[in-house]
């Protein structure tokens, strides 16, 4: 077994398809195919499924995916440790929530690198995104938070991708609005005051439930709803509808303007508020890189400055 016939494997299944892996790869479609099947054997095992629409993982196939990932991970990890210094080439990637002090960290992380070539990446995506991103290697660490409605069903799926969550900070919901919201000037905002106003959320696509909300007490019933894909839009809708959104009050305003404000939400007998732990994940075992460390840190500053 290669390490190049373990890269080959990744990025099969991450296409799906024998034809578009060999495209990627750079390689011929009968070849790639015979050194799949050369591994198989060699391995006693059937990895992929093979038909006409392409193929799939077998259940023997998932399990050598899962040590494959780590072993694929941390080779990329050595190789990076052990490039002359004057040529290393700097990867690292962050999906996140749509959280602006995760994107803000992320710009200082990138600066305090001053090398010849980095290929670095940030991806504001949805929850699920989040959990995969960093389960498959596309992403080093993942932003997100945890709650009492959410643990159980984001464990499951930390324990599906085989991650780690390490929390950051704990903090309770604030009402997050334009300033000249009719609410704006309030110390503090309860349940029955937002609902002549449309609540935002992040969609989340094919995989939408209230446990992969971006927003904390997403499982409120709200009169008016509205969602919307990306922090721009989301910052556009609070201005031009009067929106308001739930989040931590963690709040970059230099990523977001100063034209919006973080307001505590008021609980009250019939809508408590909820603590929400926001940290990151990462894979099981696995050692931060360099980057890694450095973004990490940033996040922690950040936080400890909010």
């Amino acid at each position: 077994m290669t390490i190049q016939q373990i890269k080959y494997v990744l990025v099969i299944a991450r296409c799906g398809s024998m034809n578009k892996a060999a495209e990627l790869l750079f390689i011929s479609q009968p070849a790639l195919s015979n050194t799949i099947k050369e591994l198989e054997s060699e391995v006693d095992i059937t990895i992929f499924n093979r038909s006409k629409r392409g193929v799939s993982l077998t259940n023997e196939g998932t399990k050598f995916l899962k040590y494959a990932r780590q072993v694929y991970q941390q080779y990329e990890l050595l190789e990076e440790q052990f490039l002359d210094e004057k040529n290393r080439v700097y990867t690292f990637g962050v999906s996140t929530q749509h959280y602006s002090f995760a994107t803000k960290s992320f710009i200082e992380t990138v600066k305090k690198f001053d090398t010849q070539e980095y290929h670095f990446a940030i991806r504001e995506t949805k929850t699920f995104n989040v959990i995969r991103d960093v389960g498959e290697g596309r992403s080093e660490i993942g932003v997100l938070f945890l709650s009492k409605l959410n643990s159980k069903v984001l464990q499951h799926y930390f324990d599906e991708y085989d991650l780690v969550f390490d929390g950051l900070v704990d903090t309770s919901a604030y009402v997050y609005l334009h300033r000249k919201h009719p609410l704006a000037n309030k110390d503090k905002i309860s349940f029955d005051e937002l609902q002549d106003y449309p609540c935002l959320s992040f969609e989340q696509g094919r995989e939408s439930s209230v446990y992969l909300a971006e927003e904390i007490l997403s499982e409120k019933a709200y009169l008016h709803s509205v969602t919307a894909s990306d922090r721009a839009t989301m910052l556009n809708l609070m201005k031009g509808l009067n929106g308001y959104t739930l989040c931590s009050g963690i709040i970059s305003e230099e990523s977001n303007g100063d034209e919006y404000k973080v307001i505590p939400f008021s609980e009250d007998g019939e809508h408590m508020n909820t603590n929400m732990k926001i940290g990151y994940i990462m894979k099981k075992n696995h050692i931060l890189s360099e980057v890694g460390e450095v973004y990490i840190k940033e996040l922690k500053n950040y936080i400890k400055r909010s």
